[in-house]
Protein backbone atom coordinates (compact mmCIF):
# COMPACT_ATOMS: atom_id res chain seq x y z
CA UNK A 1 0.00 0.00 0.00
CA UNK A 2 1.43 3.11 -0.81
CA UNK A 3 1.06 6.48 1.78
CA UNK A 4 0.80 10.09 1.53
CA UNK A 5 1.03 10.29 5.13
CA UNK A 6 4.59 12.18 5.15
CA UNK A 7 3.38 14.92 2.57
CA UNK A 8 0.12 15.72 4.91
CA UNK A 9 1.85 15.54 7.96
CA UNK A 10 4.44 17.88 6.72
CA UNK A 11 0.95 20.18 4.81
CA UNK A 12 -0.01 20.46 8.65
CA UNK A 13 3.67 21.19 10.13
CA UNK A 14 3.13 18.05 12.29
CA UNK A 15 6.75 16.42 13.24
CA UNK A 16 6.84 12.70 13.33
CA UNK A 17 7.22 12.99 17.28
CA UNK A 18 3.99 15.38 17.16
CA UNK A 19 1.88 12.86 15.28
CA UNK A 20 3.14 9.76 17.25
CA UNK A 21 2.01 12.12 20.39
CA UNK A 22 -1.65 12.22 18.64
CA UNK A 23 -2.04 9.17 17.79
CA UNK A 24 -0.55 7.61 21.45
CA UNK A 25 2.45 5.60 19.51
CA UNK A 26 5.84 5.57 19.14
CA UNK A 27 7.49 7.66 16.88
CA UNK A 28 9.48 4.74 14.88
CA UNK A 29 6.32 3.20 14.26
CA UNK A 30 5.07 6.36 12.42
CA UNK A 31 8.57 6.23 10.31
CA UNK A 32 8.17 2.52 9.28
CA UNK A 33 4.32 3.27 8.37
CA UNK A 34 5.74 6.44 6.20
CA UNK A 35 8.64 4.50 5.21
CA UNK A 36 5.93 2.07 3.63
CA UNK A 37 7.78 -0.69 5.46
CA UNK A 38 4.95 -1.42 8.01
CA UNK A 39 1.32 -2.69 6.84
CA UNK A 40 -1.72 -1.35 9.06
CA UNK A 41 -4.87 -1.61 10.20
CA UNK A 42 -8.01 -0.61 8.40
CA UNK A 43 -8.99 1.10 12.34
CA UNK A 44 -5.06 2.63 12.03
CA UNK A 45 -5.67 3.93 8.54
CA UNK A 46 -8.99 5.95 9.93
CA UNK A 47 -7.12 7.08 13.29
CA UNK A 48 -3.76 8.23 10.99
CA UNK A 49 -6.54 9.97 8.58
CA UNK A 50 -8.32 11.39 11.77
CA UNK A 51 -5.66 12.74 13.03
CA UNK A 52 -4.18 14.42 10.01
CA UNK A 53 -7.56 16.03 9.65
CA UNK A 54 -8.40 14.07 6.49
CA UNK A 55 -9.92 10.96 4.38
CA UNK A 56 -8.37 7.29 4.30
CA UNK A 57 -8.40 7.62 0.29
CA UNK A 58 -6.97 11.11 0.50
CA UNK A 59 -3.35 9.28 1.95
CA UNK A 60 -3.87 5.75 1.63
CA UNK A 61 -3.99 3.77 -1.60
CA UNK A 62 -3.22 -0.01 -3.69
CA UNK A 63 -1.06 0.72 -6.25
Amino acid sequence: MTNLMRQRREELGLTQKELAERLQMSETYINKIENETRNISVVLAIRIATALETKVEEIFFIN
